[in-house]
C-alpha cells in the first residue's frame, strides 16, 4: 500500500487523564508494543511527577501503572528510554537529571545528574545507550558517559548556541549528536580522534535554516533525513550522505531539501518521523498534520505534501507529538490541557 493513496483520519482512541499540569512530552519505551508484549510509554509534566502508562492486552485501554514523584521539584520537561528499556531518565527544571531503573516493577531513582545552572529542557540517549545528552535554559549541552554499575560520568561541557537549548537528539545509528534552540539554529556535534566535542555544522538561516526559534527535530528511519520544526511556523527537511557518514571517514554535512509551510499557523513544538515515513506535527493551534513524501514530479516543488490533519486535537497546545512501537499506526500526544491521547491513524475504505 502506498502511503499517498486514499484518505486518511486520526481516530480517537482513548484519553488518559491523571496529571494535574500541562503534559510536556512523551516516550515509548523499546521492545514494547511487539511480539506479545504490551506498550508502554512514559509521560512528565508540570506537577513534578512522571506516569508509566500501559496497555491492558485483553482490554486494549490504557492504565497508569506507576507514578514517579518526590524526586523532582519543579516541572519535568523531558523523559527518554533507554534503548534497552532498562533506564528512563527524566529532565526536569529543578536542573536536574535523575535516572530511573525498574526493580521488580517499581521504578527506583539509582541517580541524579546535577550541573547545569538551570532548567534542564531535554535528555536524550545515543544508540547503544552508552552516552547521555542533556541541554538547558544555561544555553550549554552536556555529554554523560554511562559508567559500569550506572555511574554516570560528565565526558563534555557543550557551548556553542547563545539561547536556551530546547532539545538534544542523538543520530539513530552514528553517534553524533543534534541540538536546537531559541537561537534559532541547530548544531551538529561530533567527537574527534582525541575524544574532543565540537560543532561541526549550524544549520541557520545562511543555509535555509529557521527564522525563529527551533523546538524540535526528528530522523526518518534511514538517517539520511532529518526534519525540524519552528516558531516560524515551518518544517524543514535536511538531508545528508549517509554512506560518508557512517564511514566516519570525515564529516558529511547536512543539506536543506525543502520547506513546508502555511499548514500550522502557531508555534509548532513537536515533530516525530515514523518508520514507515509518516511525519507527525504538533503545534500551540492544537493541532495535529501529517506529512508524507510527495511522489508527484513537481518542478522546484514541495518534496513533501500533507497527508491528513485534525484540528483542535486538544482544548490546548499540542507539547508532544509521539508514534508508537508496532506495525499499527498508534500516535500519542500531549496536551497544555493536562491530558494524552492515544490515537489511530486510520486509511478510509
Amino acid at each position: 500500500m502506498q502511503l499517498y493513496d486514499g484518505n486518511f483520519e486520526l481516530k480517537e482512541i482513548q484519553k488518559l487523564e491523571g496529571h494535574t499540569d500541562r503534559v510536556w512530552s512523551l516516550a515509548w519505551k523499546p521492545a514494547t508494543g511487539v511480539g506479545g508484549i504490551p506498550p508502554v510509554f512514559a509521560s512528565c509534566s508540570g506537577d513534578k511527577t512522571v506516569r508509566i502508562w500501559e496497555q491492558d492486552p485483553s482490554t486494549r485501554s490504557w492504565d497508569c501503572k506507576e507514578v514517579l514523584e518526590e524526586t523532582h521539584t519543579r516541572t519535568v520537561r523531558s523523559c527518554a528510554w533507554s534503548p534497552s528499556g532498562n533506564l528512563l531518565a527524566t529532565a526536569s527544571f529543578d536542573a536536574t537529571t535523575a535516572i530511573w531503573e525498574n526493580v521488580g516493577g517499581d521504578y527506583e531513582c539509582i541517580a541524579t545528574l546535577e550541573g547545569h545552572e538551570n532548567e534542564v529542557k531535554n535528555v536524550s540517549w545515543n544508540a547503544s545507550g552508552s552516552l547521555l545528552a542533556t541541554c538547558s535554559r544555561d544555553k550549554s549541552v552536556w555529554i554523560w558517559e554511562v559508567m559500569p554499575g550506572n555511574e554516570f560520568e560528565c565526558a563534555s561541557v557543550l557551548q556553542g548556541h547563545t539561547q536556551d537549548v530546547k532539545m538534544v537528539q542523538w543520530h539513530p545509528t552514528v553517534d553524533v549528536l543534534f541540538s536546537c534552540s531559541y537561537d534559532n539554529t541547530v548544531k551538529v556535534w561530533a567527537e574527534d580522534g582525541d575524544g574532543d566535542w565540537s560543532c561541526v555544522q549550524t544549520l541557520g538561516e545562511s543555509n535555509n535554516g529557521h527564522s525563529s526559534t527551533v523546538w524540535a527535530l526528528s530522523f526518518n528511519a534511514g538517517g539520511d533525513k532529518l526534519v525540524t520544526c519552528s516558531d516560524d511556523l515551518t518544517l524543514k527537511i535536511w538531508e545528508t550522505d549517509i554512506v560518508a557518514m557512517q564511514s566516519g571517514d570525515s564529516y558529511a554535512p547536512w543539506n536543506h531539501l525543502c520547506t513546508l509551510s502555511g499548514y500550522h499557523d502557531r508555534t509548532i513544538f513537536s515533530v516525530h518521523w515514523s518508520r514507515e515515513g509518516i511525519i507527525a506535527t504538533g503545534a500551540a493551534d492544537d493541532g495535529i498534520r501529517f506529512f508524507v513524501e510527495s511522489k508527484d514530479d513537481l518542478v522546484d516543488g514541495p518534496l513533501y505534501k500533507l497527508l491528513s490533519k485534525k484540528e483542535k486535537a486538544h482544548n490546548m497546545d499540542v507539547n508532544s507529538v509521539q508514534w508508537g512501537p508496532g506495525e499499527n499506526r498508534l500516535l500519542a500526544s500531549a496536551s497544555d490541557d493536562g491530558t494524552i491521547k492515544i490515537w489511530e491513524l486510520a486509511q478510509l475504505n
